[in-house]
Formats: C-alpha cells, structure tokens, sequence
C-alpha cells in the first residue's frame, strides 16, 4: 500500500468516527420531552445531518424547525424542518434573514415547549442577527480572521455584536425549555464559544473583549464600542445542554485507523493550537528524526491551527501546514505528511487540507513554484494543485476541528 492509500484510509475512518448520528442519538434516547411542542433549531456546518437524525427518531413529535447551514451542506430536504443556508466564515445576509425566521419560530412559545438546539462549529457566522450594521460586523470579523485570531477570541466579539449569541437565544426562547446537544469544534469543548454559545452562559466580560480589540488593533465605530460594553447574560434558566463529540473522537478513531494498517500509532497531542505553517515544519522535523530507523510510524495531532493572512491568494489551515511541511521533507522517500478540516472544508476553499510528501517539493521546484513565495501569498491551494496534494472530500456532515497526520513508513 502506498503512503497517501495509507492516508486516505486513515482520513477515511476517522471522519466516519467523528460523524454525529451516533452522538445525538446516545444524547436523545430516553429522552422525555412532555407534552409540549419540539421545536428543532439545527445551526453550524453539521445541522443538517445533526437535525436529519433528530427528525429520523422523534418523527411525528417535531412539530417544526430550521436548518441553518453553509452553503452546498444541505443535502436535501428534512420534513417539517426548514433548510436555509448561509455565509462562512464571515455572515451575510442569508445569515440574517435565516436566524430572523428562526427567532419568529420561538416567539410566543409555552412554558411545556422544548427548543431541541442543534449546536455545531460553524455557527457563529451562520446564526447571527447582528446589533450592528452588517457591513461593519463582516470587517469586523474579516479583520479578525485575517490577523490570526484564535476562535475563542473572535466568539469574545461576535458576542458583544449579536442579538442571539452568547446565552441570548435561550433568553428569546422562554418560557420553553431549551435542550441543546453540541458538537464541539472548539479545543476543550467551551460550551460558551461553540457557534458563540447560543444557549449558554458566557464566561467572557467586556474587558475581555477590550482586550482582544486593543490586541489586534481594530477600529470600531462609536456604536460597536459602545456595544462592546453591554454584558452578556451570566446565568440562564430553563436550559440543559450536553456535548456529543469533539476532536478527541477524531484523533482516536485515526489512531486506531493506523494501527490497523500496521503503524506504530502515537497521539502528539488532542490541543493542537499555533501558526498553521509552524505545526507543519514541526511534524517536518519530527520526520526527519524517525525516517530512518526502520519502523513504521505514525504521530497524529487534532486542533486547531491558526494562519495570518499577508498575501491575496487562495488556501486554508490545513493546505498551509502541509505545504509547510514540504521542504522539510524533501528526499525522505518514505513519509509523508497530511492535514484535513473535519467539515470537508478548509479555508474559503473546496478542498478539506493538503498532502504532501518527500518529493513534493522537487515537484513544485521543477513547475517554477517557489514553497517560500507561496507561503508569503498565503496561496498554497494552488501549489497543491499543480502538486496532485489537495485533500478532497466534499461537505462531511460533520466539524470537529482538525487531523494532521505524519506516516513513516
């Protein structure tokens, strides 16, 4: 077998692991909900195959619902739910107008209703009804995703800036109850900064949010400062809420992937969280340590990396920290390095990451394409283009951050 059929298995098992079905059905079994409606509001990049399941077992019980998802990650109709899309990673109208409909959808609510919140990454973009201007809340956030801000530092804001984040959805849901199930794209699970924590207390304050404003350097308007100094809600009642899944999942499942395609498996860390180009020279280095002593080795890590956006060109977390990573493995023959967003999309882009190996680099050196420079434009989807290295899945169904993943074989 060779090194990326070895990938692909592992990329294969993994994602199949770390899909939700299993995760909400063991969250609604036994599950009493009275007599009341169930109304299903399902937001991030997993909704629809997170509200598929949900509908598939209560059936008749859901009196209605919404799907609110990214663009090309519906896939199909869900009676009697219905399906919006919307903009990711920074809001827009579609974002708007789909989590207006939804807010209608809980008003005038009875205290035996149940609100079933359908939580997965991705939300903070896609369920927003801003208290700003949109324009001034998608520069916002475009800024802060271009100078490399880590999510729960951009959630601190997008909180502030909302009428439904941070606790405030459960406010415009009483009197029902809400039960939110929640699949984690966030290092250690924060239930207070997954999709923004619709429906729970925010442990953030406004001098947090100063902070990460002066830190970045962010101009905002009189109104969006003086935003920044309404707190949120600190307590909510009348809401439970329980996490399904996470990057741990994710990480195991590819560990026990490998091992079964005969690698000695071991798990770096589950909290991977730095510059993405940095992640991808360290697993780089580490190749270079064990190629060769004639084992067949596999180092996994989960997280989330970070990129700061300099250049104009097209790529992703995942894509960056493996194009990173091939220089440092020129010539080593018998590794290889990959990297994948578990949603099926990393960056604004197509593909889920990048593959890279030991003669990636003469590759690109042989088309003209200097690693250095592309890195500087931030364009490494097309380098792994002209490379045959972009990883492509199409929309999972599923988000819980990231596998990079380096072989020796």
């Amino acid at each position: 077998m060779s090194l990326r059929s070895d990938a692909d298995f592992i990329m294969e098992a993994a994602l199949e692991a770390a899909m939700p079905d299993t995760a909400v059905e063991k969250a609604l079994k036994g599950r009493c909900f009275g007599n009341g409606r169930i109304l299903v509001v399902a937001v991030g990049k997993a909704a629809w195959q997170m509200a598929k399941t949900a509908v598939d077992l209560m059936g008749d019980r859901i009196s209605g619902g919404i799907v609110i998802t990214k663009y090309h990650h519906a896939k199909g109709a869900l009676p009697p739910l219905e399906i919006y899309e919307a903009g990711h990673p920074v809001p827009d109208m579609n974002s708007v107008k789909a989590t207006t409909r939804a807010i209608a959808m809980v008003r005038g609510l009875q205290p035996d209703d149940t609100v079933l919140l359908l939580i997965s990454g991705g939300g903070s973009a896609l369920f927003e009804k801003p208290l700003l201007p949109l324009p001034e809340l998608q520069k916002v956030t475009s800024e802060l995703l271009a100078c490399g801000a880590d999510i729960v530092s951009m959630n601190v804001i997008r909180k502030r800036f909302s009428a439904v984040k941070g606790g405030k959805f459960a406010q415009l849901c009483a009197p029902a109850s809400v039960y939110a199930i929640v699949l984690s794209d966030i290092i250690g699970d924060p239930l207070d900064m997954i999709a923004s924590g619709p429906a729970y207390p925010d442990s953030s304050t406004c001098q947090d949010a100063e902070k990460i404003i002066r830190r970045f350097r962010i101009q905002l308007s009189p109104e969006a400062a003086k935003r920044l100094q309404e707190e949120t809600p600190k307590s909510l009642e009348r809401v439970e809420t329980v996490v399904t899944g996470s990057v741990t999942e994710l990480v195991a499942a590819g560990k026990a992937a490998a091992e079964k395609r005969g690698y000695k498996a071991v798990v770096l860390t589950s909290r991977l969280d730095c510059e993405a180009r940095e992640a991808g020279r360290f697993l780089a280095a580490i190749a270079r340590e064990y190629a060769g002593r004639g084992e067949k080795l596999a180092f996994l890590a989960g997280g989330e990396t970070v990129v700061h956006l300099k250049g104009t060109g097209k790529g992703g977390r995942n894509q960056e920290m493996a194009l990173a990573a091939a220089e440092g493995l020129r010539g080593i023959r018998n590794a290889a390095i990959f990297s994948f967003g578990s949603d099926g999309t990393d960056g604004p882009t197509d593909a889920a990451g990048g593959y890279v190996d030991g003669m990636t680099a003469d590759r690109l050196a042989e088309a003209g394409i200097s690693i250095p420079q592309v890195l500087e434009e931030n364009d490494a989807y097309h380098a792994l283009r002209k490379a045959n290295g972009l990883i492509m899945t199409g929309p999972t169904g599923t988000n819980v951050n990231d596998l990079s993943v380096l072989l020796i074989d």
